[in-house]
């Protein structure tokens, strides 16, 4: 199995270890002692709202223009929620995406968030890409060329292997983190769809931690990646 470059996959786990920690403290005040930007009580919240929603801002700079809390170096990238800047997804229908980490920053992948409105339909990655797809709010169904059909809901993932016609569509708004890779396979070796949901994948060991830890796909050579959740 193929590992990412330093600076790829710090941003992917670092991403994917931030979700696991957003469960973990949800039931918290918060992420530091300054007020929260909505005095909604977070039990009250979906899952993941803290990644799509820019509710972590000091109550006395949340109006200040230009104020974020990113922070992109060489080894990785932080896209906070107040930064991202969302447009029209290419292919995509009644879509808007806002991309976390691309080529351009040194990555050898994709990410991007992807908020489907109603009766919004994804459109296919390039040629020989693999795609992962995770919910982090609403659901989603998924249909392959077969015609399985698969409902996502929130902390439900999938893999689809490259080139596999597959479409993901909603009836009502979805967001979804969407990793796209060009597949390096090896010889005999063959991936296959894949979906499935967070709580049901084992917990690893992560002694003197306070997050949650599991890995999202096989560890068989044909995979050449691992998501971390």
């Amino acid at each position: 199995m193929q590992s990412f470059s330093t600076s790829s996959y710090l941003s992917f786990f670092f991403l994917f270890t931030t979700l696991s920690f957003v469960k973990t403290v949800l039931t918290q005040d918060g992420f530091c002692s300054a007020p929260l930007r909505i005095g909604a009580d977070s039990n009250s919240q979906p899952l993941y709202w803290k990644v799509t929603n820019p509710t972590l801002s000091p109550s006395h700079l949340q109006d200040l223009p230009g104020f974020t809390r990113s922070v992109y170096k060489k080894d990785h990238a932080f896209i906070t929620p107040e930064s991202q800047v969302f447009s029209p997804l290419p292919d995509w229908t009644n879509t808007l995406g806002a991309y976390l980490i691309t080529p351009a920053i040194g990555s050898h992948f994709v990410m991007y968030l992807a908020k489907m409105q109603e009766n919004s339909k994804s459109g296919l990655p390039p040629s020989d890409v693999e795609r992962f797809i995770f919910v982090v709010q609403g659901s989603a169904v998924l249909i392959n060329i077969s015609g399985n059909v698969h409902k996502l809901k929130v902390d439900s993932y999938a893999y689809l292997p490259p080139n596999l016609d597959h479409t993901v569509e909603t009836d009502a708004a979805a967001t979804l983190i969407v990793f796209e890779r060009r597949y390096s396979g090896l010889e005999n070796h063959v991936t296959e769809q894949i979906v499935g949901s967070t709580d049901k994948q084992t917990l690893l060991e992560t002694p003197g931690e306070i997050f949650e830890l599991r890995k999202l796909l096989p560890t068989s050579l044909a995979y050449d990646f691992n998501i971390h959740s």
